[in-house]
């Protein structure tokens, strides 16, 4: 469990959707913030993802709009508006921003604190021509750029990279910072741009040490993926063993000062996505 001294921990990767093989419900994410002290959740909808987990398309007749589940997004973050924030999960391969797209984002801005890629199940690399269009979109409205790296060429966090370095006015986030690696190549880039960040979600305590220590604990945010393995995500993997998020919410308070924990789990997000929520000083 989380100690009772725990100022704030804001999730910043969080998912609703039933899609692929995973089953992450609204009502567990509520479920799972409540019972794991979690004070504000970024979510956005895997229902976008357009390929599978072998790369292949996902039949046309099973998929969502993108402005589909961009609201069933919203919906979800309008009934707990200080709980859930929304970050719009876009169809990069099959879609573009239409003025629907930009209606909802305009009506709905207040709840919305982000764009999400996602390069493995979209096959699209955040530094293909076809990503600028939304990265005019993101800076006029003042999002940042949150990107799913790993698992296949166009997911690599040297794509992610060239399109923070082409675009220094978006903030950007590589989510797992290469996941299924040592991390290694995601940690070294962190340091090379001023706006580009990474993330906890399925990182090691070890590679997070790692990057605090050469690049100061600015640069990391704590995201989980949850509820990915059910509505106990933050407990254990489903199965019965420990979850690693264990280790970030006890063990790795205990190896940061506690300035460089605060950061790393809340006060980066608040800064980064503009969160503003209550909290006891």
């Amino acid at each position: 469990m989380i100690d009772t001294v725990m100022k704030m921990i804001i999730d910043t990767h969080v998912h609703i959707g039933t899609c692929i093989g995973f089953d992450m419900r609204p009502e567990h994410v509520l479920y799972s913030m409540e019972r794991y002290g979690i004070d504000f959740s970024i979510v956005s909808n895997g229902e976008a993802a357009e390929y599978d987990h072998e790369g292949r398309p996902i039949p046309a007749e099973l998929q969502k709009s993108q402005n589909e589940t961009f609201l069933d997004t919203v919906r979800f973050a309008r009934v707990n508006p200080d709980k859930i924030g929304v970050a719009i999960w876009l169809k990069t391969a099959s879609e573009q921003p239409d003025e629907e797209f930009v209606r909802i984002l305009r009506e709905n801005r207040d709840v919305i604190y982000a764009f999400k890629f996602h390069p493995f199940h979209s096959r699209v690399a955040p530094d293909s021509p076809r990503m600028e269009p939304i990265y005019r979109l993101a800076a006029e409205y003042d999002l940042p750029i949150v990107s799913h790296t790993g698992g296949c060429e166009e997911a690599r966090s040297i794509h992610l990279y060239n399109a923070a370095k082409a675009h220094p006015e978006l903030s950007f986030v590589m989510v797992h910072m290469d996941l299924g690696t040592d991390n290694r190549e995601a940690i070294e880039l962190l340091g090379k741009l001023p706006n580009l960040y990474g993330d906890t979600t399925w990182v090691s305590v070890e590679s997070t040490l790692e990057s605090v220590r050469r690049w100061g604990s600015g640069k990391i945010l704590f995201g989980s993926d949850n509820p990915i393995d059910g509505k106990d995500t933050y407990l254990d993997n489903g199965r019965g063993e420990r979850s690693l998020y264990q280790a970030y919410f006890n063990e790795f308070r205990s190896m940061v000062t506690p300035e460089d924990y605060d950061n790393i789990m809340y006060k980066n997000a608040e800064r980064l996505f503009h969160i503003k929520l209550k909290r006891d000083e």
